[in-house]
C-alpha cells in the first residue's frame, strides 16, 4: 500500500508539472501579440490565436471536466459549439472558415476560461480519488500534447497572419547569425531488409496513428545528410522550375499554374533580390539556411530536378530512430531554421528539428491500426485521406512533443507550415 500511495503522489505531481509547463508556454508564444492580433484569420488554413487558446481550453473541459467532475458546470454554454474543431460525435461546429468573424468572446474573456479550466484540472488532478486519476490520466496526457501541436499551429498561423501585412510586423526581434555556413551534402546509406517500424503502448505516450510496431521491406537506400538550404532550392529557381513542366506530378503541376506559384511561402522578389519574410521580419534570403514552407509537390518536384526522390516514412524512421532528439525547437526561442553546421562524416544531422520533413508515403493506418474509442477515435483515423507524411518536427516543434515514429500529415499542396526537404536515392 505504501509503495502504491507513493506511485500516486509521484504521478499527481507528474501531471500538475507537465499541466502547467504546457499551458504556460501557450501564454508565453502569444505574449508578443497585440489585442488586434488575436482575432485575425487570413486564409481557411489558419485559426485566430484566439481561437487556438480557447479549443486546447475546450478540450480539458469537454473530455475531462464534464466526464469526470460530477461537479463542474460549463464555463460558458456556447463555448462547445464555437470552440470544437471537428468532433461531430461531440455536437455541431461552428465553421472553420468564420472563425475570424469572431469578435466576441474577447481575448480577455478566453483569457479567464482558461485561468478558470486550469484551476478545475488542478483541483481535480490534486484531490480526485486514485482510481479516477490513473483513468484520467492518459487523457491529460492527451490533451498536453494536443496543445503542443496547437503551439505549433499557433505560431505558424501568426506568421502566416502577419505575412500578409504590407507593414510586415515583427513577432520578435533576433539578431541571426548571417555567417554560418552550411555543412557539404553528402550520403548515408542503409541496407534493406525485412524491419519493424511504429510504436506499441508500452513505450510511451504516442498517438493511436503511429500503432502499432509492424514489419516493413525495405530495399537498400540512402539519404543525404542534411536538408536542402535556400541556396540549392534558389538553383532549381534559376534554372526555370516552375516553368518547366517536367519535374512536377500533374496535381502539382496545376497548382502551380493556378495559384502562380514561382518561389516558396514567404519569398519575395526585390529588383532581382530575394527576401524572405520571417517571424523577426522581412530580410534578404540566408542561402546557408534550411529552405521551408515547400509543399509536397514542391519537394518531389526538386527531388525530380536533381535526379534524387523523397524519402518513405519507414527509411526515414529507421534511418533517424537511434539519433539523439536534439536540434532547434520551440523551446530554444528561434521560431526559424538555422543552418547545419556539424560536419561528422558519415551521419545524418538535424533530423529532428528545424523543418518538417515531407516523405512519399500517403498518410493510411498501419496493419492493425485502431483507433481510439469513443470521440478521441475521430482525432486522427478520419483525415487518413489526400494527405501526405511529414517527419521530424520544425523549430515551432516542442522538443518534448516529437519522437522517431510520430507522423505528421497535411495535403499536398500546404505550404505555411515550417516543411523542408532532406533527399533520398536508391543503392545499388
Amino acid at each position: 500500500m505504501v509503495q502504491q500511495s507513493i506511485q500516486t503522489n509521484e504521478l499527481r505531481n507528474q501531471l500538475l508539472h507537465s499541466y502547467e509547463t504546457t499551458r504556460k508556454m501557450t501564454n508565453k508564444l502569444v505574449e508578443p501579440l497585440e489585442t488586434e492580433d488575436f482575432t485575425i484569420q487570413s486564409i481557411p488554413d489558419v485559426s485566430p490565436p484566439k481561437w487556438h487558446m480557447a479549443h486546447t481550453t475546450w478540450f480539458f473541459e469537454t473530455f475531462i471536466l464534464k466526464e469526470y467532475c460530477e461537479s463542474y458546470r460549463s464555463f460558458h454554454e456556447e463555448f462547445d459549439y464555437l470552440f470544437n474543431s471537428y468532433y461531430e460525435s461531440v455536437g455541431s461546429f461552428f465553421q472553420r472558415h468564420s472563425r475570424g468573424l469572431l469578435s466576441r468572446p474577447s481575448i480577455e474573456k478566453v483569457r479567464s476560461y482558461r485561468k478558470n479550466i486550469d484551476e478545475e484540472i488542478t483541483r481535480l488532478i490534486k484531490e480526485t480519488d486514485e482510481k479516477k486519476l490513473f483513468k484520467i490520466s492518459g487523457l491529460i496526457e492527451i490533451g498536453l500534447n494536443h496543445e503542443q501541436q496547437h503551439q505549433e499551429l499557433l505560431m505558424t498561423d501568426i506568421k502566416y497572419n502577419f505575412s500578409i501585412n504590407p507593414l510586415k510586423p515583427v513577432y520578435r526581434e533576433l539578431e541571426m547569425n548571417s555567417d554560418a555556413k552550411a555543412s557539404p551534402l553528402e550520403w548515408v546509406s542503409f541496407e534493406g531488409g525485412l524491419v519493424e517500424t511504429g510504436i506499441d503502448d508500452e513505450d510511451g505516450f504516442s498517438f493511436d496513428n503511429e500503432r502499432p510496431v509492424h514489419k516493413v521491406w525495405l530495399d537498400s537506400f540512402e539519404l543525404a545528410t542534411r536538408t536542402v538550404t535556400n541556396g540549392e532550392y534558389l538553383a532549381f529557381i534559376e534554372d526555370g522550375g516552375y516553368q518547366r513542366a517536367e519535374f512536377w506530378l500533374s496535381d502539382g503541376w496545376s497548382t502551380v499554374k493556378n495559384q502562380k506559384w514561382e518561389s516558396p511561402l514567404h519569398w519575395e522578389n526585390k529588383d532581382g533580390e530575394w527576401y524572405n519574410f520571417t517571424l523577426h521580419g522581412l530580410g534578404p534570403i540566408n542561402k546557408e539556411e534550411p529552405v521551408t514552407h515547400i509543399s509536397y509537390y514542391e519537394a518531389e518536384a526538386y527531388a525530380s530536378w536533381v535526379g534524387k526522390r523523397l524519402p518513405t516514412e519507414a527509411e526515414w524512421e529507421v534511418a533517424v530512430r537511434d539519433q539523439p532528439i536534439e536540434g532547434n525547437f520551440v523551446e530554444d526561442g528561434v521560431y526559424h531554421p538555422v543552418a547545419s553546421i556539424k560536419n561528422d562524416e558519415g551521419q545524418l544531422q538535424k533530423a529532428y528539428g528545424d523543418v518538417w520533413e515531407w516523405t512519399k508515403s500517403p498518410y493510411m493506418a498501419y496493419p492493425g491500426n485502431k483507433p481510439l474509442d469513443g470521440a478521441l477515435g475521430e482525432y486522427n483515423a478520419k483525415f487518413m485521406s489526400n494527405q501526405m507524411i511529414l517527419r521530424g518536427g520544425s523549430c515551432v516543434t516542442s522538443q518534448s512533443h516529437i519522437r522517431p515514429s510520430y507522423r505528421n500529415f497535411f495535403g499536398p499542396d500546404k505550404r505555411w507550415q515550417f516543411t523542408g526537404i532532406r533527399l533520398a536515392g536508391d543503392v545499388e
